[in-house]
């Protein structure tokens, strides 16, 4: 950019945008009330770090809470509209959110740090430029001090911003704020169609030892059958060719998994390959096409986390490959195993969080299944169910990437 002017800006603008600290275009920089939550009294919000959400900066409204002060004294602390928040210490350091009327009576806390933006300024335009990559190298730099990071008031005051007239400035925040919303609507829809994927499953699916679900497909009236995984099906164990034997992994001929990529949760290709050579001196092998496929180990939660390829593939050891039987669907099989995924981490380890599955562990799962036709009755709703709220996660993901883009094209 050759000039202080964005990549991209509205019709009928067309001065140069002028550099301004935000301690120039705030009133005050205060830090937050030191008291402690308490119960939610039905009027009198209490906004922590840990109440403003990573992605959306909304205030999380899951657990309210009231702060325990005598709050007659505490009116410097209440929230105004243009205030904008700011995290000054720890790993969320640099996180912001910006008040809205709609979240009510919000009194702040003590580790939180409060802007309150001049009205010939707006508040919204200010605010979204601390989701900007250039906030975000400002944090970097500044926060980096021997212990925890943080950064005080008088730091952020020395953050600079290139403003245009307000009321550009107005058109651009309104811009950004429907783009948010437009986020926040497809979130909850996204989450809803989870949630109700969730809840079908424990309908028809049956709970508590019991061999019938609470709700069945017209037609279907026998009785569920428990089966032991291990005699329905063929359990394998994949493999990783030498890493430093070039000619196990080129040229790329046959797709070969990692147990990270169990989180595709649906695998039409998969991100590394290897070669004929590799496969036949290792002791990775095929897997038919339609296999669930468990992750016996991995990072953070990717243990237990199941998913199905739809294509012939290889993987590594830390996946066992589950080839069901004529008398079990694979997609029954992979939504079952999906719902019993905590049950699946705490049969690995005593505690849930540290150990591993094995083949002889997935072997002796039950599994209570009725025919074969409603298995496949079932399994095709949650795979319908399943393609919905992919379709759904991706266009939430092209939002968010033109978000990112439109941040870095319309502000300077």
């Amino acid at each position: 950019m050759t000039s202080n002017k964005p990549e991209i800006h509205f019709d009928g603008f067309t001065n140069e945008w002028k550099q301004r600290k935000l301690g120039d275009i705030s009133e005050n920089f205060e830090y937050g009330l030191n008291a402690s939550a308490t119960e939610y009294d039905g009027e009198n919000k209490y906004i922590r770090i840990t109440d403003i959400d990573d992605n959306s900066h909304k205030f999380l409204m899951d657990e309210v809470t009231s702060p325990d002060t005598d709050l007659s004294i505490a009116d410097n602390y209440l929230l105004e509209e243009g205030d904008i928040l700011f995290a000054r210490t720890g790993a969320s350091v640099g996180k912001t959110y910006l008040y809205d009327a709609h979240d009510g009576k919000v009194y702040y806390a003590g580790f939180l740090i409060r802007a309150r933006v001049k009205p010939e300024y707006d508040s919204q335009f200010v605010f979204q430029n601390t989701l900007t990559s250039n906030y975000n190298n400002f944090v970097k730099i500044t926060s980096q001090r021997s212990g925890q990071p943080g950064i005080n008031a008088q730091e952020y005051a020395s953050f600079s911003i290139l403003m245009p007239e307000k009321e550009e400035q107005i058109k651009i925040g309104n811009f950004f704020k429907q783009l948010d919303n437009a986020i926040a609507l497809y979130k909850c829809k996204h989450e809803k169609l989870i949630n109700y994927k969730n809840a079908m499953l424990q309908k028809l699916l049956p709970q508590n030892g019991k061999m019938v679900p609470e709700i069945r497909f017209n037609g279907f009236t026998d009785d569920w059958k428990q089966l032991k995984l291990g005699e329905h099906s063929d359990i394998k164990a994949g493999g990783t060719p030498k890493t430093d034997i070039s000619e196990y992994w080129f040229p790329k001929e046959i797709p070969w998994m990692s147990s990270g990529e169990v989180n595709k949760k649906r695998l039409f290709n998969t991100d590394n390959q290897i070669s004929k050579t590799g496969l036949e001196n290792s002791s990775a092998r095929w897997i038919k096409e339609k296999s669930i496929l468990i992750a016996l180990a991995g990072q953070g939660k990717t243990r237990g986390t199941v998913a199905i390829n739809e294509i012939p593939l290889t993987t590594n050891q830390s996946i066992a490959a589950i080839e069901v039987h004529s008398n079990l669907d694979s997609e029954f099989v992979l939504q079952n195993l999906e719902s019993r995924y905590e049950e699946l981490r705490k049969l690995s380890s005593g505690d849930g969080t540290r150990g591993g599955l094995n083949k002889q562990l997935i072997a002796n799962l039950n599994i209570v299944a009725p025919s074969v036709e409603e298995q496949k009755k079932i399994g095709m709703l949650f795979k319908q169910l399943d393609n919905t709220i992919s379709l759904q996660q991706e266009q939430l993901n092209k939002l968010q990437k033109i978000k990112k883009s439109m941040l870095q094209k319309m502000l300077v």
